[in-house]
């Protein structure tokens, strides 16, 4: 078994630049997963920011990078007592793969929410009848991804895999890591790309490369799998927007993202 810290470990090259490694295992349709690739970026900007969290994380892919060693620059732009904003660059070759803006704080602990309104029911289904996903889209590509991570759709959900999708254009379901291995806020940028695009649940499509991608982190993640629900709220042309929550297992919202993706519906 290789953890999700192995697959995302940077080694320092020079001052504000880290060597990585692009795993194969990462991958759909041998394309590796947006939201690993951003963690392996955010895990070096961890590395040089003077605060240990990612609060909010904005991400530009600007071409999908071959599995194998890769670089990741980083240059911090404004240090200050409570956050601080760095930018980091994923290049194969020298050639940019990934652009991204972290802002970066502390995620102190609190009781819960002050106060909260518009946010999705996550339906706290028992994970125990959620049906794991195998290495292969709904489409017949191969995901290695799914025999690494463990992503586990509800019954009404996995649907879309059998070639019935519901139309609602909502995917709910359990993540967990290898080993399950708890999640902490860099793994936590894997999570908000890591269940399969909304949009199979309206039509079986192809991949579906996410082209832009903002997250936010509002709270340290409990031990357990997390509750993920991704609804696409928008297909216009060939572009979908959806949007991501993550509930960790006690019930509490720990991320969001919202992101647009290219799309081909039938």
């Amino acid at each position: 078994m290789t953890t999700f810290a192995d697959v995302t470990a940077v080694s320092t090259m020079a001052p504000f630049a880290f060597t990585v490694d692009i795993s194969p295992r990462w991958t759909i349709a041998g394309h590796p997963n947006g939201g690993y690739l951003l963690a392996m970026v955010g895990r070096a900007v961890a590395e040089l920011s003077t605060q240990p969290h990612v609060l909010a994380a904005s991400a530009h892919f600007l071409r999908s990078p071959e599995p194998g060693p890769a670089q990741i620059h980083v240059e911090p732009l404004r240090t200050g007592r409570t956050t601080s904003q760095l930018r980091g660059r994923l290049l194969v070759d020298d050639t940019p793969c990934v652009e991204a803006l972290f802002t970066m704080g502390t995620i102190a602990p609190t009781p819960g929410p002050a106060w909260q309104d518009s946010l999705p029911d996550p339906a706290m289904t028992d994970p125990a009848v959620a049906i794991r996903l195998g290495p292969v889209t709904p489409a017949g590509q191969p995901a290695a991804i799914m025999a690494e991570a463990e992503v586990r759709l509800d019954p009404d959900c996995h649907r879309a895999f059998a070639g019935s999708p519901s139309g609602r254009g909502e995917i709910r379901g359990w993540l967990a890591l290898p080993g399950g291995a708890s999640f902490d806020p860099v793994s936590l940028l894997y999570a908000v790309d890591a269940f399969p695009a909304a949009t199979f649940d309206i039509a079986t499509t192809g991949w579906v490369p996410t082209l832009e991608l903002t997250a936010y982190l509002r709270a340290l993640p409990a031990p357990g799998p997390l509750r993920v629900v991704n609804k696409a709220r928008l297909v216009d042309g060939p572009w979908v927007d959806q949007a991501c929550h993550v509930w960790d297992s006690t019930g509490r919202l720990v991320a969001q993202a919202t992101q647009l993706a290219g799309v081909r519906l039938p």
